[in-house]
């Protein structure tokens, strides 16, 4: 068959999974942009996800479309990438969306917030649902438009000095805990750090913080929790599927080229899909490992588990009679979370319960 015929007979994503790149493509202009990653260089899951993200736009625009990909912290601080993508500063910003829950609670509503959504519900409400679309409208009062760009599926609850024995453990206890549920954590009566992933050993070490959180076994093994606390507690009642994004400037993104706009869409897309994958595969090896060396599990008492759910609940309700962000989002936001435990209650949970039982 002719290239020509090819082509118009393919499509762009028929030719791209041939791995030959139309013509139309090569036409397009040389571009160069940065990316900030919210992650430290280390940690080849979620800061991988950035790399793959820039590799497959590399790929698909033939070489023409180069994104560099740098640590937090190198260009500006791994909490400062919002401000540096609304400002033009860097083109775009690899990062979890409720770090920036202190310019507006909403921004969780992006990522995952307590006794929220599981990963396949979150992409299921981004992409099929209104997710997506409502996301979008509170990012661009930020100059930004956002991209599903990954998921770490459900996460661990953290690493602590002592095991948790009851709510009054929760008491004082200075915690490292990612975006908002730190407002929850403090309502039940402990002290919520906001420290990046790069730091947190070390204030757990020094003593600084009694316990931390970062994501699951995989990276917190890398990252060597379990050398300064021994006690790793499940689930992450506050992390039931948090979506990682890509923020890209407004205006940057308008000035790209419609196949080029096609590119980094279908590139954070591979992103989104090959992370939760990566996580999935490399935790369970991680966490045998992290127990045979002495790690002690712990389940969270129901007592914590019940009185956070009820605190999130008023909070919740607190939110939406203040913040008209927030309420747009999360009347939404809420409505999907019923219709999907409803069915993942029938589904998935009752397939779960009884393979976990089973002797494999």
């Amino acid at each position: 068959m002719e290239r020509r015929s090819f082509v118009r007979h393919a499509g762009l994503a028929g030719v791209l999974a041939a791995g030959a790149a139309p013509a139309v493509v090569h036409a397009q202009a040389n571009i160069r942009w940065r990316l900030a990653s919210s992650f430290p260089k280390s940690l080849d899951t979620i800061y991988g996800g950035g790399d793959v993200f820039a590799k497959k736009v590399a790929e698909m625009s033939g070489g023409k479309f180069q994104i560099t990909v740098h640590p937090g912290g190198e260009l500006m601080p791994p909490f400062g990438v919002v401000d540096g993508v609304q400002n033009g500063t860097v083109e775009c910003a690899h990062t979890v969306p409720y770090y920036f829950f202190g310019k507006d609670e909403t921004f969780a509503l992006g990522a995952a917030i307590p006794f929220g959504m599981n990963s396949r519900q979150m992409t299921a409400w981004m992409f099929e649902g209104n997710g997506l679309k409502l996301m979008r409208e509170f990012y661009a009062q930020y100059s930004i438009i956002s991209f599903p760009c990954g998921n770490t599926g459900a996460q661990m609850g953290g690493w602590y000095r002592k095991p948790l024995q009851s709510i009054a453990d929760m008491k004082g206890l200075k915690f490292r805990v990612g975006g908002f549920a730190g407002k929850v954590v403090e309502r039940l009566g402990g002290v919520p750090q906001n420290i990046p992933g790069g730091e947190i050993y070390q204030a757990l070490e020094k003593g600084t913080i009694d316990a931390a959180e970062w994501i699951g076994p995989y990276d917190d093994q890398k990252l060597g929790f379990n050398k300064v606390a021994p006690n790793y507690a499940y689930p992450a009642w506050w992390e039931g599927g948090p979506q990682i994004d890509l923020f890209v400037n407004q205006k940057a993104f308008n000035s790209l080229s419609a196949e080029y706009k096609a590119i980094v869409e279908a590139a954070a897309t591979y992103s989104h899909v090959e992370m939760q994958a990566k996580y999935d595969a490399k935790n369970p090896a991680a966490l045998k490992q992290l127990v045979s060396s002495g790690t002690k599990l712990f389940r969270f008492p129901k007592d914590v588990m019940e009185a956070a759910f009820k605190e999130l609940m008023a909070l919740y309700s607190e939110l939406s009679a203040k913040n008209p962000n927030w309420k747009k989002v999360y009347t939404d936001f809420a409505k999907f979370r019923a219709d999907q435990n409803l069915w993942f209650r029938f589904a998935e949970a009752g397939f779960d319960d009884f393979m976990q039982q089973q002797k494999l």
